[in-house]
């Protein structure tokens, strides 16, 4: 099959450290080569793949400094892929939606020939920014409700209340090559990993640790979209660090964080939101280390409570199951993960979609239909 993959324009694929977006898209991209499909990433030239590559700048927008406010640039980087793929043939395009730029699709793909499916990777809508909401995606789909989305898990078409064209579910995958099980033996520590923002709990986490008598260790980037999330870091988080039970090692690389769950006698994940996916939970079990977490958004879809780990409903309950968490079989856990979560699991699950994308727009085409013309049904999760 020739596939186009579109990558937002902002963080380098695969990313440095955070982008959880553009790590799935380098997995998903380089399963789909493996597999034998000829596959064309659209990217900006630092980015890293097997693929065939076409770039329209030599950076990754936010490693040339551009903010997120900027759009032109990000526009211009859509059209012209676009653009690409209307004059060349591919069997199927997949864009990315994640911030409020990629809403560029919907209208520069409304009457696009080419079959065509989107995944949405955070949660919706996107019109705004810290303190200020607006208003622009109702105008957008009111305009253009086609586009085919693929939404990233139950949770988060369940939760989705906008009137989103969603044809399937997919759970994103990782690369099981690239979490090797280490044969060090294990540390006495939890951890913790992720962006430090409120919602993701490293707060919590760290109370947990305290609680339980337990050493934490955490890694992550410091989220710094808004004043007030950064002083979250540095007015919640740091002062508890005392590098003895809490300690804070910095923004992980893959590396890195490969080590720091290999190592860890499980993971800590105490989020306050409905979370669409979580992958750093398959990440901890793709190594053997079980994930204790809230039962919220996606994470009952990834963690089998009592098997690879515990949900729970409260911190009482974290606490509590912190003691048990030697009763996880780990080596239950990578096998599970690479059935569910692998990059070859995830490709395989897109291939359906993309089957099923062509074979509707085929019979389309076949009862006089424009590309716009109707919706696709709903289809059941692959």
């Amino acid at each position: 099959m020739r596939i186009a993959q579109i990558a937002p324009p902002w963080i380098t694929v695969p990313p440095k450290n955070y982008g959880g977006t553009e790590m799935v898209i380098y997995n998903l991209v380089e399963a789909l080569v493996a597999q034998g499909h000829d596959v064309t990433l659209f990217a900006p030239g630092d980015a890293r793949t097997s693929a065939r590559q076409i770039a329209f700048y030599p950076k990754a927008l936010l490693e040339e400094g551009v903010p997120w406010r900027a759009h032109l640039k990000a526009y211009y980087h859509l059209y012209c892929a676009i653009e690409q793929v209307a004059e060349n043939h591919f069997d199927i395009v997949h864009m990315h939606l994640s911030s409020a730029t990629d809403m560029y699709a919907f209208p520069l793909t409304d009457s696009l020939a080419t079959p065509h499916v989107a995944t949405l990777h955070s949660n919706f809508p996107f019109d705004a920014s810290p303190g200020w909401t607006g208003d622009a995606d109702q105008y957008f789909l009111r305009k253009f409700p086609w586009l085919p989305v693929v939404a990233i898990s139950e949770s988060a078409r369940r939760n989705q209340t906008w009137p989103l064209n969603i044809v399937g579910i997919v759970y994103n995958g990782i690369m099981m090559s690239q979490f090797p099980l280490s044969k060090r033996s294990r540390g006495e520590h939890f951890a913790w990993l992720g962006r430090f923002s409120p919602e993701k709990g490293a707060h919590l986490a760290i109370e947990a640790a305290k609680r339980a008598h337990v050493r934490l260790v955490l890694a992550g980037t410091i989220d710094r979209s808004s004043k007030e999330r950064a002083q979250y870091f540095y007015e919640v988080i740091k002062p508890q660090v005392d590098n003895d039970q809490i300690r804070y090692i910095g923004p992980a690389n893959m590396k890195e964080k490969v080590s720091l769950l290999n190592r860890a006698r499980g993971f800590l994940n105490p989020i306050e939101w409905e979370e669409p996916f979580g992958m750093v939970m398959a990440e901890a079990m793709a190594v053997a280390c079980p994930v204790i977490s809230f039962a919220r958004g996606a994470a009952p879809e990834l963690v089998v409570d009592g098997e690879m780990g515990f949900l729970v409903e409260n911190l009482d309950q974290m606490v509590e199951r912190i003691a048990r968490i030697d009763q996880i079989d780990r080596a239950a856990l990578r096998p599970y993960v690479e059935r569910n979560f692998s990059a070859e699991a995830m490709a395989r699950s897109y291939l359906r979609v993309y089957q099923n994308i062509i074979a509707a727009r085929s019979a389309s085409e076949a009862n006089g239909d424009t590309p716009s013309a109707k919706r696709l049904s709903e289809s059941r999760p692959v």
